[in-house]
């Protein structure tokens, strides 16, 4: 069975942080395939400033000048809201068989997984990678959820960062 990672987002915007994932994704050997799937929206979040659209366009622009082996996935723009990665992770399974998914998230995702909608049936279906993030010590509940905490490099960057640094124009 061929093997898909699937890394979630809003990438809002996507940066050297993600991309660091995703060249460890491609670069480690496990997968036949590796995806971004751009969220028009988390439920985790409100509002986001730029439209949907223009970050997917954004994300791929990015993917491909960067030059990366990575498919950009606009599944939920073609699902009903709201955007649960349940949702997401078996449409794509059904649209891929043959195709293992694997789930791809942060190790700031961790803590919530189990309040997330239907997340036992996320955590009894799919396989999930969590990449480290700075400040997040998982390894405990990892173990306890058959979460497999990834060694990638980390970079302590984050969308909200790069945002309000926007915004008051440091950048």
């Amino acid at each position: 069975m061929k093997r898909q990672a699937l890394y979630f987002g809003t990438f809002n915007p996507l940066h050297i942080g993600h991309v660091t994932i995703l060249r460890y994704l491609c670069d480690c050997g496990s997968f036949d395939r590796v995806a971004i799937v751009v969220s028009p929206q988390s439920p985790f979040k409100d509002g986001l400033e730029d439209s949907a659209k223009k970050r997917l366009e954004a994300v791929r622009d990015d993917i491909r000048r960067l030059g990366l082996n990575v498919e950009v996935l606009d599944t939920e723009f073609r699902l009903d809201p709201p955007y649960y990665t349940i949702n997401t992770l078996n449409h794509i399974s059904e649209s891929m068989p043959g195709w293992q998914q694997v789930l791809v998230m942060g190790a700031d995702n961790v803590k919530g997984l189990e309040n997330w909608y239907n997340s036992r049936e996320i955590l009894d279906k799919y396989e999930i990678w969590v990449y480290p993030r700075p400040g997040y010590r998982v390894k405990t509940a990892c173990k306890r959820l058959k979460l497999h905490l990834i060694d990638a490099p980390t970079i302590d960057i984050s969308s909200t960062e790069i945002r309000e640094k926007k915004r008051s124009r440091e950048i």
